[in-house]
């Protein structure tokens, strides 16, 4: 019997179709029978986890996420399942806790026990919470700025009580002083004024200083009334001041400069992760050399797209030279041409 092309592109589309779905459950980490060493984690928040995650213990990746489904309707809880590569031997004490990463995405860390009791297959591991990086700093940085907040209303405070002191009374007694202040050194002006008249026949250093004296009164005249008000904010500033917690408000701020020093040696410093990801030049080299093979596999895909998508059924697959090297921009425009 003769089998149409037609019957023949659906075969071909349907077992494609199926090593297609095969193929991305393999990728994630699935396989179509459920079979392996399986164990649970129960969590609260399973922190954006992901199938296919992996899971670690003292570095080693043992296994990776199965499956994330909910323990009840309400979405309470969250079962993880984790399929384990092989039969380890994890005590049934062991603690199962996601860590999150800035850069990556998150895993389950398994810290061992020390009981002799081994988990099963099947069993449930126990779980905790863990804050991770930023939860930390977070937790450091909000005592500080709980203190800045009463410092701030501590200065608030003060800024009140000057105000309070200079009412309208004492504004107008301040007036009162400076136009008698006024009329007093003007009466001081007219008889700088008249010394040099009595005392004409001295035209020596007396002379020059008299009139010295009379441009000093005279400037003192022009600037009597900003001066009485400098010099009375600044009593009455330093008598508020000296009534204020300067020692506590300055040990507070001691207190919070160091803890601000500490987190900072703490993230130049390479033992915690965020200072290992900044001072870490080989992760750099890492991420650019993963970006350079992305860029080879595009350029090659645009080049000779055959080569990886065959759709003609009696088509022959593009066997030429693989690209070392990202295309030229130029070439590459010229190639999609």
């Amino acid at each position: 019997m003769k089998i149409n092309n037609e019957t023949k592109i659906g075969a071909l589309t349907a077992v494609a179709i199926t090593f297609l779905i095969l193929g991305f459950n393999f990728l994630k980490g699935r396989s179509l029978f459920k079979t392996g060493t399986f164990i649970y984690a129960k969590y609260s928040d399973t922190k954006k986890l992901m199938p296919s995650n992996p899971v670690f213990i003292n570095g080693f990746q043992i296994g990776s996420v199965y499956d994330i489904v909910a323990a009840d309707n309400n979405i309470s809880s969250v079962v993880v399942g984790v399929k384990l590569n092989g039969d380890y031997l994890i005590p049934d004490n062991s603690v199962a806790v996601i860590e999150s990463s800035p850069l990556g995405s998150p895993a389950i860390v398994i810290t061992t026990g020390n009981s002799t009791k081994y988990i099963n297959n099947g069993d449930t591991i126990t779980t905790s919470n863990n804050s991770g990086l930023l939860g930390e700093l977070s937790g450091k940085i909000t005592p500080v700025a709980d203190q800045l907040k009463a410092t701030l209303a501590s200065l608030d405070t003060v800024l009140r009580n000057i105000n309070t002191v200079l009412d309208p009374n004492t504004k107008g007694n301040l007036q009162s002083v400076i136009g008698n202040l006024n009329k007093v050194t003007a009466s001081l002006v007219v008889s700088a004024a008249a010394l040099p008249s009595m005392l004409n026949e001295q035209s020596g250093t007396l002379s020059k200083s008299l009139e010295n004296v009379n441009s000093f009164t005279k400037n003192l005249a022009d600037n009597n009334e900003k001066i009485t008000n400098m010099m009375s904010n600044i009593e009455k500033t330093t008598d508020n001041l000296s009534k204020a917690d300067i020692d506590g408000a300055v040990n507070s701020l001691k207190g919070t400069v160091e803890k601000l020093n500490d987190i900072m040696a703490k993230v130049n410093s390479t033992d915690g992760t965020l200072g290992a990801l900044i001072n870490d030049k080989q992760f750099y080299n890492n991420i650019n050399n993963t970006i350079r093979s992305a860029n080879v596999l595009m350029d090659d895909l645009r080049a000779h797209p055959k080569r990886y998508v065959n759709i003609s059924v009696f088509g022959k697959k593009d066997k030429g030279g693989y690209l070392v090297e990202p295309l030229p921009l130029t070439d590459s425009t010229k190639t999609l041409k």
